[in-house]
């Protein structure tokens, strides 16, 4: 709802939607400080089948014997929601490898009841990482800047109300200026936005920067320099719907990812897949099991035929199989050959 003009209400009612949204989503009474967590309003790969988690497994594997088998291999599961993803990589690892891992899950909201006692739990990464830190959705949900170009072209931040009304402030300049001619430039017809990625690449900086050796790995929404949104992708979710963003605390708030920015943002590098690239190569294909199975081993060919209908939804293209992977090797080599 944009109002760009409403005399009548306090300037200290408008907020940039990057403060907006912080105090909306990890807030004392924010969206992911909620009991039913993020699996309550919207389905991740995680939550469409465990095939997502045994192909983070077969990569922690692969990772590990690139590393020489050290003796602690650690998985961290970056906004882990209800630790489900870490649940599933420790069932699904070899015992061996099991044995060795240090798993932890970094998330804001309380460990859940019931989270295998093997799980770590805290609200930061830890210093040092040998192995696989994982943020699957994690960067769609860290604040960001919208810019809106006005009548005369200027590119001004968008302030917006906590009912979700929004008008247009200052404009753009600084850091976040520079982020948007680098990687968003806007053409100056009036409406176009973006959403200004810069602390998403601080984010995911640091976070890197914590890996001693091994591989991070971004999954989520994203788009590239040459492909974006021309009116940005902010948007809701509640209960499984896509609804208006609204800064109350009541819905999730998210936006696509500038991984290409994100990559350049870590001084390791990296590269991007589709998550369909990626989970082809851990041999996750959605291909049909052979008909002939189903005379000799009916029940069998039932549980193959809904495994490959879990794997085509993981890798559908116009769904999770569009999703960017950012990956980046730290003292290691790219565990998919690139």
């Amino acid at each position: 709802m944009h109002t760009p003009d409403t005399p009548d209400v306090p300037d200290t009612e408008w907020r940039s939607w990057e403060e907006a949204a912080r105090a909306a989503l990890y807030g004392p009474d924010g969206f992911y400080r909620r009991p039913e967590g993020p699996a309550g309003h919207f389905r991740t790969s995680v939550h469409a089948s465990p095939l997502f988690a045994a192909a983070v497994a077969r990569l922690l594997c692969r990772i590990d014997d690139a590393l020489g088998r050290p003796g602690a291999l650690d998985f961290v599961d970056m906004a882990a929601g209800r630790g489900e993803l870490a649940a599933g990589v420790l069932g699904a690892l070899p015992s061996d490898v099991a044995a060795r891992a240090r798993v932890r899950c970094v998330e804001l909201a309380d460990r859940p009841a019931g989270l295998d006692p093997r799980i770590a739990w805290s609200a930061r990464p830890p210093e040092e990482v040998t192995g696989l830190l994982f943020a699957n959705e994690w960067l769609d949900n860290v604040p960001v800047e919208v810019a809106e170009v006005d009548a005369a072209g200027v590119a001004r931040r968008v302030l917006v109300r906590h009912d979700g009304a929004e008008r247009l402030g200052e404009p753009v300049d600084g850091a976040r200026a520079r982020w948007l001619a680098r990687w968003w430039p806007l053409p100056s017809e009036p409406g176009a936005r973006a959403e200004i990625g810069l602390p998403r690449d601080t984010a995911w900086a640091d976070t890197v920067a914590r890996m001693r050796r091994g591989v991070a790995v971004a999954a989520d929404y994203a788009h590239t320099a040459g492909a974006r949104p021309p009116f940005g992708t902010l948007t809701g979710f509640r209960q499984g719907r896509q609804t208006a963003p609204v800064p109350d605390g009541s819905c999730d708030l998210t936006a696509h990812v500038a991984l290409d920015a994100c990559a350049a943002a870590a001084p390791s590098g990296g590269r991007l897949l589709s998550q369909r690239e990626a989970l082809r190569a851990l041999g996750v294909s959605g291909a049909r099991p052979a008909a002939a199975l189903a005379a000799t081993d009916p029940a069998g060919y039932v549980r193959a035929l809904a495994r490959a209908g879990e794997a085509a939804e993981l890798t559908a293209p116009g769904g999770l199989g569009d999703f960017g992977w950012l990956v980046q090797p730290v003292g290691t080599a790219d565990p998919f050959g690139g």
